[in-house]
């Protein structure tokens, strides 16, 4: 689906002549990049959609075997249950099957039933069970 993010409105910040974007969901100011711009613009659309940022992980190791990996976001429901694994993208990113695969391997460890994909531009969601496409975000769920 396309994604229009363009109504997002960060807070920035400039500090020796790097510009950096508040992340309220971790509270802190981090290094602007393409991807970190991404991130927060879709941080901003989940919770227009009903997605409680107190319920969301920014990028949170977990372990891996041999490595660590870091899931751009989780969004949990409210007992503390994976519900969505997005991986964010910058916009000059082609979200194609390496994208895919990428998430699915995160996925792997935190069994959400559901994936995103992100470019700020398109919006790839996938139901895990099925591995269908979804033409829209799933509405989160109240309990």
């Amino acid at each position: 689906m396309i994604l229009d993010l363009q109504n997002f409105v960060p807070v920035l910040a400039k500090q020796n002549g790097q510009l950096y974007i508040f992340d309220r969901a971790r509270s802190k100011y981090l290094v602007l990049t393409p991807e970190e711009w991404v991130r927060q613009a879709f941080i901003d659309y989940l919770e227009s959609k009903g997605y409680p940022i107190n319920l969301m992980q920014i990028e949170q190791n977990i372990a891996y075997p041999h490595r660590k990996k870091r899931p751009d976001i989780v969004v949990y429901d409210r007992v503390g249950n994976p519900f969505l694994l997005i991986e964010c993208k910058a916009q000059s990113i082609v979200l194609d099957l390496p994208t895919r695969i990428q998430a699915e391997t995160y996925n792997s460890i935190i069994k959400a039933p559901y994936i995103a994909l992100t470019n700020g531009q398109e919006l790839h969601i996938y139901e895990m069970a099925s591995q269908t496409p979804l033409p829209a975000l799933p509405a989160y769920p109240l309990c």
